[in-house]
């Protein structure tokens, strides 16, 4: 009786269970285990679990000296991409046990549910608002002494009969020039979007007839659209180099040789910095490149913060204040071999803005 009772509380848990054994083969599984792999039982029966993902962040070491060590731990954010291409962040807790006479390993999966993921999407939308408005901050009081600083150099400059000491009034001129030019990048985009109704895939057209140009037959683009997105309401030219510098990232990622995917798809029910929006068009820029590095993802969309020698750190900013002025979002998924930027563009009713 009390072993029929076990079976049936296993099978009715809400979190996924496998039991490994010392090869760390799976020879058990649960029934939310199953929905968690989307797979039967028989199917992963017998398999070791590194097989069962394509990538994952909790390594098979780790799982190893908990066997051997007799240790039990859990991880909050383990990074999960399954065979089949779904990624996912799940809670794992790994409980070692010993089963007539052999140890093995008692492991419960848990899918982070979306009000946690939308409740970090908000705090780490706080955190780059507050950084922003710092830096925007710093640009200013960095203008305003550096105009005065240009202008007596041209003052200077008019006094002086030396052509040489000119090259050195020159040189003022033409640095300050540059950090003007640099302050103003970092102020971002000032103007309000200029908002007309217009088919998106007409935009990307754009951008990829651009990239093609660039890139040659090195890269290959590949459009999957959506034809049943309606017009959106936006700025098309905004939009443009939003996704022009997320693909251009994409390009210089993959040292101008690669695959990169144009995705276009109708998303329900989207909650963006807190607003709830019925329907957004979702644009996906896939490439195929080494993936973003660990410690960049969490400021990737900082002023400054850039993973390329040459870089500014401005690119994806940009980007990201662009498409706030649409109320969209952008999100970034990326593993290697795997990097994914998603925007969310709200889908208005035109009879709601004549």
């Amino acid at each position: 009786m009390a072993e029929h009772f076990s079976d049936i509380l296993m099978a009715n848990l809400s979190v996924g269970v496998l039991v490994l054994d010392d090869k760390l083969c799976v020879q058990y599984a649960n029934a939310s285990a199953e929905r968690f792999f989307e797979q039967s039982r028989n199917q992963l029966m017998g398999h070791a679990i590194h097989k069962l993902f394509v990538q994952s962040s909790l390594e098979t070491q780790r799982l190893r000296d908990a066997l051997q060590n007799h240790l039990d731990f859990s991880d909050g954010e383990v990074q999960l991409t399954f065979v089949d291409g779904r990624h996912l962040l799940a809670e794992v807790t790994v409980t070692s046990l010993v089963h007539q006479n052999h140890p093995c390993l008692l492991v419960e999966f848990k899918q982070i549910d979306n009000l946690r993921r939308i409740s970090q999407e908000n705090q780490l939308w706080a955190q780059q608002q507050a950084a922003r408005d710092l830096v925007r901050g710093l640009a200013h009081e960095i203008k305003n002494p550096l105009g005065g600083l240009r202008g007596a150099a041209q003052l200077l400059e008019r006094q002086l009969d030396d052509p040489e000491q000119k090259e050195f009034t020159g040189l003022i001129i033409e640095q300050a020039d540059r950090l003007r030019n640099l302050v103003d990048r970092l102020l971002g985009p000032n103007k309000p979007p200029n908002l007309q109704w217009h088919n998106v895939h007409k935009v990307l057209e754009k951008i990829l007839t651009l990239l093609s140009l660039d890139c040659g037959n090195n890269i290959e683009f590949v459009r999957d659209y959506d034809p049943s997105i309606p017009d959106l309401y936006i700025d098309d030219e905004k939009i443009q180099q939003a996704v022009l510098n997320i693909a251009r990232n994409a390009v210089q990622a993959m040292e101008g040789r690669g695959r990169i995917r144009f995705i276009t798809r109708v998303e329900r029910q989207v909650t963006i910095h807190g607003k709830r929006h019925p329907l957004c068009a979702q644009i996906k820029i896939i490439d195929n490149g080494p993936g973003i590095p660990d410690r960049l993802k969490d400021t990737l969309f900082y002023p400054m913060v850039t993973g390329k020698k040459d870089g500014t750190g401005l690119g994806l900013s940009i980007a990201q204040q662009l498409v706030d002025h649409h109320r969209g979002k952008i999100e970034v998924e990326s593993w290697p071999g795997h990097t994914e930027f998603t925007l969310f563009l709200p889908i208005d009713k035109k009879e709601a803005k004549q």
